[in-house]
């Protein structure tokens, strides 16, 4: 089994769009509707969209490979990109999915594992981000990672306002 991590690069952006569509589909699609879901990609997931993100100074994807297979991706914001200001010194970990036929391969493990490496090599204190209330995996995922809540707000899925969880973790 091999896994390697790399940093995604605007030319990627098609992969980029479909494994963050259909990570999203495999989390959300249980409680959403497709049309909610499909509003929210209209909205968040655009081509437009991601490469903006990805050209937004501060902000980085990360894809991770299983076997040279793109098997989840992970967003970091720092600074002035960080979606919120929720605690100082601390970086955003605004996406993290791995796919649905990924799960159980310990990604997810080693995902958190490379970017707590990589806040602290630049410095930060801590971790933060926010995960939707009902998504009782996820939440059991970050409380074993050491993620603590520490407030919540409101999240806008294509319209329906859900409540997310925010979390730190200490580094």
């Amino acid at each position: 089994m091999t896994i390697k991590i790399t940093l995604c690069q605007p030319k990627q952006l098609t992969l980029l769009r479909e494994i963050s569509m259909q990570t999203y589909r495999d989390t959300f699609s249980d409680n959403n509707s497709e049309a909610l879901m499909q509003q929210y990609f209209n909205d968040a997931m655009t081509s437009e969209k991601l490469l903006q993100e990805i050209n937004t100074q501060g902000s980085y994807f990360y894809f991770i490979y299983l076997n040279n297979e793109v098997a989840g991706f992970l967003k970091v914001n720092e600074g002035q990109a960080q979606t919120d200001k929720v605690t100082e010194n601390s970086l955003e970990i605004e996406r993290f999915y791995i796919g649905k036929q990924y799960l159980r391969n310990g990604l997810g493990k080693q995902l958190m594992e490379f970017v707590c490496e990589l806040a602290k090599k630049s410095n930060y204190a801590s971790l933060w981000l926010d995960v939707w209330e009902g998504n009782c995996a996820a939440l059991a995922f970050y409380k074993k990672q050491g993620f603590y809540q520490i407030g919540e707000h409101p999240f806008d899925m294509g319209g329906d306002i859900q409540t997310d969880l925010l979390f730190k973790r200490d580094l």
